[in-house]
């Protein structure tokens, strides 16, 4: 990167803190479903320690037959929920054009699939809003890395990195998550670089001891989908987690911060 990497950056996300010893937790269901099944998430997840809240509404999904999300009604129910609860928000934005509608979410997220859609990335480089950048699932750290470059280029340093899996040889897992190249990014950049364990592993079971690793080799954060009921939800159910199972993610992930600080 063209940036000094000795200087990391603290990246602010409404009154949360990513990077420079500030950890985030983020949760939310992958998908904006009803108003009162995600105030439910929402609340829950607030009093487990949950920082930022996550809530998909537009969905790329591999299958057009699939659930797409709510679009921009899914938007508004996250930004009042959000509110209502006092938590910031994250959401992705899969198009350049819907821009606008993204106007009281605090961050934009670009997912795996769109991780070299260069024009979405000029977009959002635009804005003056912190971007949370997945890695997608067949590139390199250098095409992250230059992916990220498109954002800075245009104006916003504002970006935190997201280790979300990759796909290997290996199909015993949805992917391989890839906490050593989360390590190497961490010295190869200055932006905050967090994991997504539930995408990684595609199974809830694992989704506790990925973050909790993620925790131990210096992250800067996890993405975890959390659900009241993950058997109800609109997608990826399976590696959705219940808040109970994100409280015992949060107090034992400050536990071992403390350990390897």
């Amino acid at each position: 990167m063209k940036s000094n990497i000795d200087e990391k950056l603290i990246i602010n996300v409404g009154d949360a803190k990513i990077g420079g010893g500030h950890f985030a937790y983020i949760a939310g269901p992958c998908a904006v479903g009803s108003e009162d099944s995600l105030f439910s998430v929402a609340a829950a997840v607030k009093k487990a320690g949950a920082t930022i809240l996550r809530g998909g509404a537009y969905k790329p999904r591999t299958s057009p037959r699939d659930f797409q999300g709510l679009g921009a009604e899914g938007l508004k129910i996250l930004v009042k929920v959000a509110k209502a609860v006092g938590l910031p928000t994250v959401s992705e934005i899969v198009d350049p054009r819907d821009i606008d509608l993204f106007a009281d979410v605090d961050m934009l997220q670009i997912g795996a699939k769109n991780m070299q859609n260069f024009s979405l990335l000029k977009e959002v480089g635009k804005t003056n809003k912190p971007v949370l950048l997945k890695r997608g699932f067949c590139n390199t750290l250098d095409e992250l890395l230059l992916s990220a470059e498109y954002i800075t280029d245009a104006g916003n340093e504002r970006v935190v990195l997201c280790e979300r899996g990759i796909r290997t040889f290996e199909s015993a897992n949805r992917f391989t998550l890839d906490l050593g190249g989360a390590l190497r990014l961490k010295e190869l950049t200055r932006f905050p670089v967090i994991i997504d364990p539930s995408h990684a592993s595609g199974r809830a079971e694992l989704v506790e001891p990925l973050s909790l690793a993620s925790a131990a080799i210096g992250a800067d954060g996890v993405e975890v989908e959390t659900h009241c009921k993950p058997q109800d939800a609109l997608c990826d159910g399976a590696q959705a987690i219940q808040p109970e199972t994100f409280a015992e993610i949060v107090k034992k992930s400050e536990k071992i911060r403390r350990i390897v600080k």
